[in-house]
């Protein structure tokens, strides 16, 4: 029998965890939980969970923190809760390495079927990265004046700094990279990175881009690798000789 898929819930009301627990269960998922956010890193490195439900407010570390220092060590699906519905927290979520946001209240159906969905998304995204392991006539070095990948090691140097790169900052890099000039539109990355269709959730794309273009870019508001084709997508920009 396979091993069911475990789910960490953080969030310091207990009636929440509780309905979010009965909901995860009855779909099959094992469920722990923690009410703040010590608590939560803890639990995270003793259950090595598959996926994260990380309330934004938490008493002692909040949940942007606790964010920050898991996306340190793990790619771990994130999907935050928070009473606010500003698009700015929405962004900050997503931006310091979130990958979904959902607002309070919120129907426990829905955010099961999120949950679903992003371990689908997991799923896929590593049978990709098992296969690529396997392409032994795959280029080795991606290397550009400025920028350097390495895909045997999967390191990647930016003015000959090492930076470090999310799992899907560095897919969406290694696919335009090696594809120099090739326009992708948002839909595509969605795709080919996440594994599946967007389904109109365009924004995650954008703040993944964003956040590349802070790691590699000089200037990351006038971008030289990665740059945007108006209202179609993006393309890794080449100037030939």
């Amino acid at each position: 029998m396979l091993n069911k898929e475990k789910i960490l819930i953080v969030d310091d009301d207990a009636d929440i965890r509780k309905v979010l627990q009965l909901y995860l269960c009855k779909a099959g998922f094992d469920v722990i939980e923690a009410e703040h956010g010590e608590g939560s890193l803890t639990l995270f490195d003793q259950e090595n969970p598959d996926l994260i439900i990380l309330d934004v407010m938490l008493p002692g570390l909040d949940g942007l923190e606790v964010c920050q220092i898991i996306r340190r060590k793990s790619d771990v699906p994130i999907i935050f809760l928070s009473a606010k519905e500003d698009d700015v927290d929405k962004i900050v979520g997503l931006g310091i390495g979130g990958d979904d946001y959902i607002s309070k209240p919120f129907s426990p159906s829905v955010l099961t079927a999120k949950v679903k969905a992003h371990l689908r998304r997991k799923r896929l995204l590593d049978n990709q990265i098992n296969q690529l392991e396997k392409e032994h006539d795959k280029q080795a070095i991606i290397a550009y004046p400025g920028l350097v990948i390495n895909q045997e090691s999967y390191s990647v140097k930016a003015n000959d700094e090492e930076i470090q790169l999310s799992a899907k900052e560095y897919r969406i890099l290694c696919l335009l990279a090696a594809n120099p000039n090739k326009v992708y539109t948002v839909e595509q990355l969605f795709q080919l990175v996440w594994g599946e269709e967007s389904f109109g959730d365009h924004r995650t794309v954008m703040v993944h881009i964003s956040n590349l273009r802070k790691k590699i870019e000089a200037n990351p508001t006038q971008p030289s690798f990665i740059i945007t084709v108006r209202s179609i997508g993006y393309k890794f920009n080449v100037q030939r000789d």
